[in-house]
């Protein structure tokens, strides 16, 4: 068995393959629709709110689907880029994948705090279980990354420039 792997990355293999498809859908369906796809229970809290809260017609919730569509899909991409490091062992055991993570963590957890913050403003209480479990599962691997720290690069060994004695060829005198 492979002991290479860190716990932030297997964390964060496992929070990629939740939000990848979950978000790309949910981006798609607002692309394809963005009324219709703004008022799908992921973002009806922001429907709401920017609609009945602070009374934006139909092209300003149109341009604000198309803003949580385009965010949504940035974070699927992140955490698309993220995976697609941890590929390379050499990248993954140095914590170099850490950056796309980071990104994707810190733009979703926004997004799902802003949009919960929202959800209990205009009273969805299925919306705001929904991105405050997103945004716990989110800090919940932020939090490992800040414990775990950041990976520790094998020293590297000097060879001697010339070579040891034990280590010199010997001729055959056959002479």
């Amino acid at each position: 068995m492979s002991t290479n792997w860190r716990i932030s990355s297997f964390n964060g293999a496992l929070l990629a393959c939740y939000f990848i498809p979950t978000w790309a859908i949910i981006a798609f369906r607002i692309i394809a629709t963005p009324v219709r796809g703004l008022f799908d229970r992921p973002n009806v809290s922001a429907a709401f709110y920017l609609g009945d809260q602070l009374q934006w017609g139909s092209a300003g919730l149109i341009r604000a689907a198309w803003l949580i569509a385009v965010g949504r899909l940035t974070v699927a991409a992140f955490f698309a880029l993220f995976l697609v490091l941890l590929c390379r062992p050499k990248i993954r055991i140095a914590g170099g994948a850490n950056e796309a993570l980071w990104f994707a963590l810190g733009l979703g957890s926004v997004m799902s705090f802003a949009l919960m913050l929202m959800a209990s403003k205009v009273g969805e209480v299925e919306a705001l279980r929904l991105h405050a479990t997103e945004l716990l599962m989110m800090l919940g691997t932020a939090i490992v990354l800040v414990v775990e720290g950041p990976a520790k690069v094998p020293a590297t060994v000097e060879v001697p420039a010339e070579p040891l004695p034990l280590q010199q060829p010997q001729l055959l005198n056959n002479g």
